[in-house]
């Protein structure tokens, strides 16, 4: 009976290491997958570039825009077979359509012409080669049909769509700042050589603004000092020090953890991008539009970067970003988290070209811990919000805490984190030494089972 129970205990112990082999190796398969390695974010990159480089080669005129596939090769409308050619040498995937960009582009102008409707955007669908119209909850049916008239002298190539919720803007984000004009979020760190501001929503509030990161008005973050809203949405807050201090090339996603931005560029459709924000958190989508003109309640702001990514009340001014790059600052947009919805963003290098100021950098790998420099000009570098504590706690595009260095707890708390390998190799490891155990202690009993033997029979 008694090594009845034994043999029962083994073969459950052996069952339970093999089980856990198979589990450890799914979840380090799984962490190893969520976290796309450098060479691949560098291939995408180059294929958003391949897509820009060859739409200005070729003119407005033999091209209607690019946009990234679902095996991320660039695709480039274009309206005759030999910029067709041309495109297929340079690796990208063409695509005949009907109207080039500049038709496009005088359907959204003479849209932009007509009597403002607040609750109406539009943008140009470069994969329909239409400009796609929609209307919010909002809208009247007589101010619907008036715009749908004006859509109607255009073309058919403008598409007319009702959509549930409404166009607002949106407040809060990233890590919050709070005045009495209301509530939003650092967005990236930025300099003009002399003083160090965060860039942010233009709509969060007009010149003059003082912000504080506590609600009772406490700890004064810095001043409004430049905004564009209508127009655009974007506005400068001169930090109340003059200096942005550590951490300033790090943006925040929540459970401590940042994000370190390594540069500012140009997004293209069908781009995967990341979202910070204080109400909803980290949410991803991907980029359906450029040039977007939304009428907001407050008024009408053009150039705009449409997404599918969720946003809701609250995360306005917060950073949009992709593989380390800074792309956008949450504008606004309809739905919610819970359902989805439509969320546009300020495109970011356009909102620094026009206030004259970059990026505040990360220093050059091999340089000390805590050294940044001002980027010359608004081309790839390294940028923060106001929150990034620690500038050695994040590596490119990768998520880290926001403190120091990985040591005693945080080092347990990152082995612990579902999305790491830690976990998965922890139980590996235990299940290898489970089946070496078992196996040990199986030949242990069946030696002393034989020397029971070998007395019995030969004393």
């Amino acid at each position: 009976m008694r090594h009845a129970r034994r043999r029962i205990v083994r073969r459950v112990t052996r069952l339970a290491a093999v089980g856990g082999l198979l589990l450890g190796s799914a979840m380090v398969t799984r962490a190893v997958a969520s976290e796309p390695p450098a060479a691949q974010d560098a291939t995408v990159r180059s294929a958003v570039d391949t897509g820009s480089d060859l739409v200005a080669q070729l003119g407005t005129s033999r091209t209607a825009g690019s946009w990234l596939d679902a095996d991320g090769r660039p695709v480039v409308a274009v309206t005759d077979e030999k910029a067709a050619d041309q495109v297929r040498r340079a690796g990208g995937r063409p695509k005949m359509v009907s109207h080039s960009m500049n038709e496009l582009k005088s359907a959204t102008s003479t849209l932009g012409s007509a009597p403002r409707v607040p609750g109406t955007a539009w943008a140009m669908d470069y994969r329909s080669n239409q400009v796609v119209v929609r209307g919010d909850s909002t809208v009247s049916s007589d101010d619907w049909s008036e715009l749908t008239q004006v859509a109607g002298g255009i073309g058919t190539f403008v598409r007319m769509e009702r959509t549930e919720g409404t166009f607002t803007t949106r407040l809060n984000g990233a890590l919050p700042l709070l005045s009495t004009a209301g509530r939003c979020s650092a967005g990236f760190n930025v300099t003009d050589g002399q003083r160090d501001f965060i860039l942010t929503a233009g709509h969060c509030g007009p010149n003059g603004s003082v912000w504080f990161t506590d609600s009772r008005g406490r700890e004064q973050v810095g001043r409004t000092v430049r905004t564009s809203f209508p127009g655009g949405d974007f506005s400068l807050v001169q930090y109340a020090s003059g200096d942005a201090g550590n951490g300033a090339d790090v943006v925040a996603i929540g459970d401590g953890q940042g994000v370190r931005i390594t540069g500012a560029g140009e997004p293209s459709v069908g781009q995967r991008v990341f979202r910070s924000g204080s109400t909803s958190g980290l949410r991803d989508g991907t980029v359906t539009a450029l040039n977007a003109t939304v009428n907001y309640p407050e008024g009408t702001v053009t150039g705009l970067i449409e997404t599918n990514v969720c946003a809701e009340p609250g995360d306005s001014g917060g950073p949009m970003f992709s593989e380390g790059v800074a792309l956008g600052l949450t504008s606004g947009g309809s739905g919610d988290c819970a359902s989805g919805g439509t969320t546009f963003f300020q495109p970011v290098t356009k909102a620094m070209a026009e206030v004259g100021v970059q990026l505040i950098t990360a220093a050059p790998q091999g340089a000390g811990a805590g050294q940044q420099s001002a980027a010359p000009s608004p081309q790839p570098s390294a940028s923060g919000t106001q929150s990034a504590i620690a500038p050695g706690a994040a590596s490119p595009g990768s998520s880290a805490p926001v403190g120091g260095g990985v040591e005693g707890s945080q080092l347990l708390a990152r082995l612990a984190d579902p999305r790491n390998v830690g976990p998965g190799l922890l139980i590996i490891a235990g299940s290898l030494v489970a089946l070496v155990a078992t196996r040990f202690i199986r030949a242990e009993q069946d030696r002393k089972a034989y020397q029971r033997y070998y007395s019995a029979t030969w004393g």
